[in-house]
């Protein structure tokens, strides 16, 4: 009788899903070599779930998770995280899920800022070498000559690495050398996402840790915030990536605000002109200059005129949100929806990078359609694509290690 409940529960909870992906399927009747898409469950209903600790005996969360198993196309390489699994730590650490949530629940509460802090950490680490937590480490293989992945031109701008000291902390002190940097990485993001509004994604564990980190491959390979949309397709089509989740993935700049560090070149100097982008609409380009103003930062040598180094950090909390950037056209709603992609539509881009969406008309198509109703398309693209990116060429089984401090490998 139980059983048969459990069954017909599922089975109602999935069929607004499957009308959902008849939904997005219509909108997207031509798309080429991509699976089918399971719709994920709407915020309100999955905070309900992450704060009651009930998915892991839920129907509807082992329904989504072996729909999530079969649909989802990861990039097939050495390590595409065929090896991960739900729950890893059932019997060598049950509450390491639970700790990280509620951590995360602590921090977030105080510091709003942590979730998009977070997902820009956690996308940096994933998009070289993989999900390995390489992103943490102080120093590469002990190599006290070499730079870190972290100080690399494109990473000095990070931060949350402290909230993840945070967790692995509490991690250690109730299972010592059992939680991955990586796995405590995956989860913190997803649990942060969703605190912010964003859709819930199972993420699977049993990531290990990098004895080293990549500083070559972040400086050239981490897609920068003045890139045209030919090399930002290039380099997520290296990781993978196609049209459709680049454009879903660059949709997460809707949370948090992009600081004028990144912003200021196109305003000030675009493209070594001395003038402000063409582009950019008049009434628009007088708002970001009175968000950044033109004496926040200076250039050198070493420090390209798209970022600016930890030294200036006097200046880190001036910047603009996407929020702000669509206000004074249209009224927007909750944080985790569509103004991001209409702000494109509008010409109203905070970065030349994601402006650039629009100069290609594949782009340009898919900004226009997860523009076009609730944000529930968007939010399931970005929660398959999120899943696939936790998923992206790990480290498991008997490769890397499980460091006890995360800005440190475990010496031989």
């Amino acid at each position: 009788m139980g059983c048969c409940f459990n069954i017909s529960l599922a089975l109602t909870i999935l069929l607004p899903i499957l009308l959902s992906l008849a939904f997005t399927n219509n909108l997207y009747p031509h798309r080429e070599n991509e699976t089918s898409e399971t719709e994920f469950h709407h915020n309100s209903i999955s905070f309900q779930y992450f704060k009651n600790n009930s998915y892991h005996s839920n129907p509807f969360f082992t329904v989504m998770l072996a729909s999530t198993n079969s649909s989802f196309s990861f990039n097939h390489r050495l390590r595409d995280g065929s090896n991960l699994v739900y729950d890893f730590y059932r019997e060598s650490c049950p509450q390491a899920q639970d700790i990280v949530r509620s951590t995360i629940s602590r921090i977030y509460f105080d510091h709003r800022d942590v979730s998009p802090a977070l997902l820009r950490l956690f996308f940096h680490d994933c998009f070289i070498q993989g999900c390995d937590a390489s992103i943490l480490l102080d120093d590469s293989n002990d190599d006290k000559n070499r730079s870190a992945e972290k100080q690399a031109i494109p990473n000095q701008t990070l931060r949350g690495f402290d909230k993840i000291d945070m967790i692995k902390e509490e991690l250690e002190q109730a299972c010592p050398g059992v939680v991955s940097c990586a796995d405590i990485l995956a989860l913190a993001t997803r649990d942060a996402v969703l605190l912010a509004g964003g859709p819930f994604y199972p993420v699977l564990t049993g990531r290990k840790d990098s004895h080293r980190s990549f500083f070559e491959e972040a400086t050239n390979q981490i897609p920068r915030p003045d890139d045209n949309v030919t090399r930002t397709l290039h380099l997520f089509g290296l990781k993978g990536f196609n049209e459709r989740e680049t454009v879903s993935l660059l949709g997460g700049h809707n949370i948090g605000k992009i600081g004028c560090d990144f912003i200021h070149p196109r305003l000030y100097n675009f493209m070594g002109t001395g003038q402000p982008d063409p582009s950019i609409p008049h009434d628009f380009l007088l708002q970001m200059w009175l968000n950044c103003p033109n004496n926040i930062t200076t250039t050198t040598d070493e420090f390209p005129d798209f970022v600016v180094s930890k030294r200036m950090s006097s200046h880190s909390d001036l910047g603009m949100s996407y929020m702000q950037a669509l206000s004074a056209s249209v009224s927007s709603g909750a944080a985790f929806d569509t103004h991001y992609y209409q702000s494109l539509l509008r010409g109203r881009g905070l970065l030349f990078a994601d402006q650039q969406l629009m100069a290609a008309e594949k782009t340009a198509r898919l900004v226009s359609a997860y523009s076009s109703d609730d944000g529930s398309t968007f939010r399931t693209d970005f929660a398959r694509v999120m899943l696939k990116m936790s998923n992206l060429d790990v480290l498991s089984g008997l490769q890397g290690q499980v460091r006890l401090n995360c800005s440190q490998p475990v010496s031989s």
